[in-house]
C-alpha cells in the first residue's frame, strides 16, 4: 500500500463514499450531517468521545454522590463501574508533576505512563478521544463558538508554542517542590470547575441549599479560569487544546517516538478540505501533518473526497509528518522566560523558598492526609474529596491560607462534622495526598483535637447545664468528652433564703472536658454547639468547642 492510503478507523464509516446511502444509512448520514462535518468524517472518534464524556459525568454526578440510608465503606464502591479517579489518573501531567514535586510515588504515575505509552502507538489518543474537557470544548465550539467569528485569529504567531512553555513552567515548579499543575492540568481544572458550578447546583437541588456554603474569591477564581477555557473558542476551535493545554503538550512530546503516522497518497488533489476540517490545526504545508499537533483523530481522512489520506505504520505514504511544527523555530528565549516564570510562580506560591524551609501553617485536613509538606506537593486541587463529602465538612482553602494551600481541602466543623461511618474522601484521592482508610482505621485516625473555650462554654461559665457536645460524642461512639463536676462561686447569700442543700446544688455543675487520647477531632461536637447555640438559639457568638489541627495523625508519603 505504499502508493495509496492506509486503512483507518474513519474508513470503516464511508460517509463520503460515492454511492448514495439507502435506508437507515441515509437517516444516519442525515443525523451526522446535522451534528456537524466532523461527525460524518470521524463518527468512531465522536462515538468514543461521547462514551468517555458520559463515563466522566456519570462518575462525577452519580458515583461521587454518596448519600445513602446507612454509610458503609461500600457505598461508593457499590456504584463504581470505574474508579472515581479514572480520568485524573490518565491525565499524564497529574502523575508526573506530583511525583516530581513530592519526590514520592503515586498511582497516577502508572496512569500517566500508560497514556504516554499509548501515544507511541496511537498519538495523542487522550486529547482526541478520551479527554472530557476536549469534548465539552467541541460542544461549546459547535453550539456557540462557530456562530461568533469576529474574534477569530487570522494568523498563528509565536504563541502557538504556549502550551510547551506552560509545561516547562509547571515542571520547573515541580522540581522546586511547588505543584503548579493544579492550576492548568486539563482534568483537575475541569473537575474543580464542575464542582464549583454544577456540583453546587446538584447539592442544592438534591439535598438543601444550606449545605452549599458561600462562594468566596477562591471559588470565583476557579470558575473564571474554567470559563476562560471555553471562551477561548471564540479565537479558534479548540484553542485551549491547540495552544494552551500543558497536559496535551506533554503527550505531544511523545509524538517523537510514535511508530504510526498519517500519510497522504498520490491521489491527493490539493483541495485543502483536510486542513480546514482538522480540529487541532495539524495539517500544514503540502497537506502534511505536524507531528507534535496531530491527534490521530482521522477527521481529515473522512473529509478527503479522493480517499488519499490514511493512517498506519510510518513510512508508507508520499508525504510524512514533518519532524517539528512548520510554523517556525521554537524560541529559546521563550523557553528561558518560561523557566523564569515557573520559578517566579513557585516562589510567589511558596515564599519560604527564598527564606529557608519554614514549615507550612497547620490546617485541619481530612483524615488520612499525609504530612503537610508532602500534602501540598501531592494534592492536585481537583476537588474530588469535596464532591464525595456528604456533610460537607470539607471546603476549599481560600486566599487567607496562602497560595500554596489554595483549593486544597480543609475541614470546617462549624459547618458539618465528619461522620464516624464515612471514609469517602480517603477512597478518591488520585495522588495519595489522602491515603485510603477503611471504616475501622478512619475511626481511629485523628484529624485534630477538640478544645473547649471555658470563657464561652455555658456550664464552665456557670450559666446553665449543657450536655450537647457530650451527647454528640457519645452517640458517635468516641466517648472523648466527659462530664465532670466543677465548683462555682455563688457569692454571699442572705441567711435563711436557701437551704444548705440548695446552696450546695448551686455551687456545683457538670461541665464537659476533652479526653485527649480518645479525641479524633471529627468536629461533631463543634458542629452541634455551633448549630444549636450559635445559629438556632443565638446564645453564643461562636462555638464554645473548637477543633484545632494539633495531635493529628499525618502519615508519611511513599518517598523514593
Amino acid at each position: 500500500m505504499s502508493d495509496g492510503p492506509r486503512l483507518s478507523v474513519g474508513h470503516f464509516f464511508p460517509a463520503t463514499a460515492a454511492r448514495k446511502p439507502e435506508g437507515w444509512r441515509r437517516h444516519a448520514d442525515a443525523g451526522l450531517r446535522r451534528l456537524g462535518p466532523t461527525w460524518r468524517a470521524a463518527p468512531a472518534r465522536r462515538g468514543v468521545q461521547v462514551l468517555a464524556l458520559g463515563l466522566y459525568l456519570g462518575l462525577f454526578f452519580y458515583v461521587a454522590w454518596p448519600y445513602a440510608d446507612v454509610f458503609t465503606d461500600r457505598v461508593v464502591a457499590a456504584k463504581e463501574w470505574a474508579p472515581l479517579e479514572t480520568f485524573l489518573w490518565i491525565d499524564p501531567l497529574v502523575g508526573l508533576s506530583t511525583a516530581i514535586a513530592a519526590r514520592a510515588w503515586n498511582v497516577a504515575v502508572l496512569g500517566a505512563g500508560a497514556v504516554l505509552l499509548l501515544s507511541v502507538l496511537f498519538p495523542r489518543a487522550f486529547c482526541g478521544y478520551l479527554c472530557p474537557l476536549g469534548t465539552l470544548i467541541d460542544g461549546f465550539d459547535w453550539l456557540v463558538g462557530r456562530r461568533v467569528t469576529r474574534l477569530r485569529v487570522k494568523r498563528v504567531g509565536g504563541w502557538a508554542y504556549l502550551r510547551f512553555y506552560l509545561l516547562a513552567a509547571v515542571l520547573i515548579g515541580s522540581v522546586l517542590g511547588v505543584l503548579l499543575a493544579g492550576y492548568l492540568a486539563a482534568i483537575p481544572v475541569l473537575t474543580r470547575g464542575l464542582l464549583f458550578t454544577a456540583g453546587r447546583v446538584e447539592t442544592g437541588l438534591l439535598k438543601n441549599w444550606g449545605q452549599v456554603g458561600a462562594a468566596d474569591a477562591a471559588v470565583y477564581l476557579s470558575v473564571v479560569l474554567w470559563a476562560v477555557i471555553f471562551l477561548l473558542g471564540f479565537l479558534a476551535p479548540r484553542f485551549w487544546c491547540r495552544y494552551v493545554c500543558p497536559s496535551g503538550a506533554l503527550i505531544s512530546l511523545f509524538s517523537f517516538l510514535r511508530i504510526t503516522g498519517r500519510q497522504v497518497g498520490e491521489a491527493c488533489t490539493g483541495c485543502g478540505r483536510c486542513a480546514k476540517a482538522c480540529p487541532f490545526d495539524a495539517v500544514g504545508e503540502h497537506f502534511a501533518a505536524r507531528r507534535l499537533e496531530c491527534a490521530f483523530c482521522q477527521t481529515c481522512g473522512g473529509v478527503c473526497p479522493a480517499h488519499a489520506i490514511g493512517f498506519g505504520p510510518r513510512g508508507g505514504g508520499r508525504r510524512e509528518q514533518s519532524f517539528l511544527p512548520t510554523r517556525g523555530p521554537v524560541s529559546r528565549r521563550a523557553f528561558l522566560l518560561s523557566a523564569v516564570g515557573g520559578t517566579a510562580a513557585a516562589v510567589a506560591t511558596r515564599p519560604s523558598l527564598l527564606g529557608g524551609r519554614a514549615a507550612p501553617p497547620p490546617l485541619l485536613r481530612p483524615p488520612g492526609s499525609v504530612e503537610e509538606t508532602a500534602f501540598l506537593r501531592l494534592c492536585i486541587r481537583c476537588g474530588e474529596c469535596f464532591k464525595v463529602c456528604p456533610g460537607p465538612v470539607l471546603r476549599p482553602a481560600g486566599f487567607e491560607n496562602g497560595l500554596d494551600a489554595l483549593w486544597t481541602p480543609v475541614a470546617v466543623p462549624s459547618h458539618a462534622g465528619c461522620h464516624q461511618d464515612c471514609n469517602f474522601c480517603t477512597q478518591v484521592c488520585p495522588t495519595g495526598a489522602i491515603v485510603p482508610l477503611d471504616i475501622a482505621e478512619k475511626r481511629r485516625t485523628r484529624m485534630g483535637l477538640a478544645v473547649i473555650d471555658r470563657k464561652k462554654c455555658l456550664p464552665h461559665r456557670g450559666e446553665r447545664d449543657c450536655r450537647l457536645c457530650f451527647e454528640e460524642c457519645r452517640t458517635a461512639g468516641y466517648h472523648a468528652i466527659e462530664m465532670r463536676q466543677i465548683d462555682l462561686n455563688v457569692g454571699p447569700l442572705p441567711d435563711g433564703v436557701l437551704s444548705q442543700d440548695e446552696i450546695d446544688q448551686m455551687a456545683h455543675i457538670e461541665a464537659p472536658f476533652i479526653v485527649t487520647d480518645r479525641c479524633t477531632g471529627c468536629g461533631l461536637c463543634e458542629y452541634r454547639c455551633a448549630s444549636a447555640l450559635v445559629k438556632q438559639r443565638r446564645m453564643l457568638d461562636s462555638s464554645a468547642v473548637v477543633i484545632t489541627p494539633q495531635n493529628a495523625d499525618r502519615p508519611k508519603a511513599w518517598y523514593y
